[in-house]
């Protein structure tokens, strides 16, 4: 059975928040209460089975186009963090770009040192990266990436859901016009969130139009850029837009503006993230929140569990997002 504070605080006699301190080597324990503190953990084996402390977050960049310049992962590390913290466990940061000349250095280490755990940011994860993970040594945890023929746990977005309920949303306020501005980089989690665009289409029997299908960099000025070209070729518009995200949302509404199209008067538009200035921009911007932070907790929480029970079965988890309406959907009923 695993040992516990509770057990060590039993047999030495100190409060479970001196021995959490201890072994933890936080200031304020002397240094003889700190040794019959750890004699008694050694001797319950509370080391053999927790003596992993450092949580590596490792941010995967394949070209940096979606994890850079955003301030959505940001709060997503900051949520492991916070859980890391609660644990007595250290969090630390590390980049690991398949740009940089020594990134397969780099991945190798990762891959072999078993001092710590990973949460590994998958977002810009192909499935030709896989054998990425399959020489991943150490318990770990996939963030925003999964393939369905690999064996791993992950913490994820229920992305299909949530664009299916955000291009509903659309079709429930009269549009039946409904474009989808898709990012330029076909990550796992854009690819997801087309397909449930195309499923509320399908089965509201909306036909999708492919001149109303618009790749955009995922990026606001790259998608400002992108989408100010798109208008400037004349090409038919539908009445709303559904985007991969809010990056992209924000770019497009600042090309429409230009191009004289009023949001939503002449044309509507849901993001995704609802990322901190989607609530100022003008108009407000209607998308679907992601609990970021969440999902950083959710991943150390998951790797605790791996550590305790490292026979248990490997899960998926989906988050859930939540409906931000705001001011750029028009009714057109």
């Amino acid at each position: 059975m695993k040992a516990s504070i509770k057990q060590i605080s039993e047999m030495t006699g100190f409060s479970p928040a001196t021995v959490s301190n201890a072994l933890n080597h936080k200031r304020g324990v002397n240094a003889q209460t700190s040794a019959k503190i750890f004699k008694a953990a050694s001797e319950l084996g509370y080391f053999e089975e927790n003596h992993v402390r450092k949580v590596k977050f490792v941010i995967y960049k394949r070209n940096g186009s979606i994890v850079e310049d955003t301030p959505f992962f940001p709060q997503m590390i900051s949520g492991a963090e916070q859980e890391c913290t609660a644990n007595g466990m250290e969090l630390l940061m590390y980049n690991l770009d398949r740009r940089m000349d020594d990134f397969d250095d780099q991945l190798k280490w990762l891959q072999t040192d078993k001092n710590a755990v990973i949460v590994l940011l998958g977002t810009e994860l192909m499935d030709d990266d896989i054998d990425l993970i399959r020489g991943i040594q150490c318990p770990f945890v996939v963030i925003d990436y999964w393939k369905e023929d690999t064996y791993f746990d992950a913490v994820l977005i229920n992305n299909a859901d949530s664009f299916r309920m955000a291009t509903d949303y659309l079709i429930g306020r009269g549009h039946k016009e409904i474009g989808y501005l898709q990012g330029s980089f076909r990550i796992k989690p854009f690819r997801s969130r087309s397909a449930g665009y195309q499923t509320a289409m399908r089965k509201a029997h909306l036909p999708i139009n492919k001149d109303y299908i618009v790749t955009l960099t995922a990026t606001i000025d790259g998608a400002y850029q992108d989408m100010r070209s798109h208008l400037a070729s004349k090409t038919p518009l539908p009445t709303a837009f559904v985007a991969d995200n809010d990056m992209i949302a924000l770019g497009a509404m600042k090309a429409f503006a230009e191009f004289g199209l009023k949001v939503p008067d002449d044309i509507s538009i849901v993001g995704f993230d609802d990322l901190t200035y989607s609530s100022i921009s003008s108009p407000p911007l209607t998308t679907l929140r992601v609990p970021k932070k969440e999902m950083g907790r959710l991943a150390v929480r998951r790797l605790r569990d791996i550590l305790a029970n490292p026979e248990n079965a490997k899960v998926k988890t989906q988050v859930c997002t939540e409906f931000i309406e705001r001011d750029s959907v028009r009714s057109i009923m």
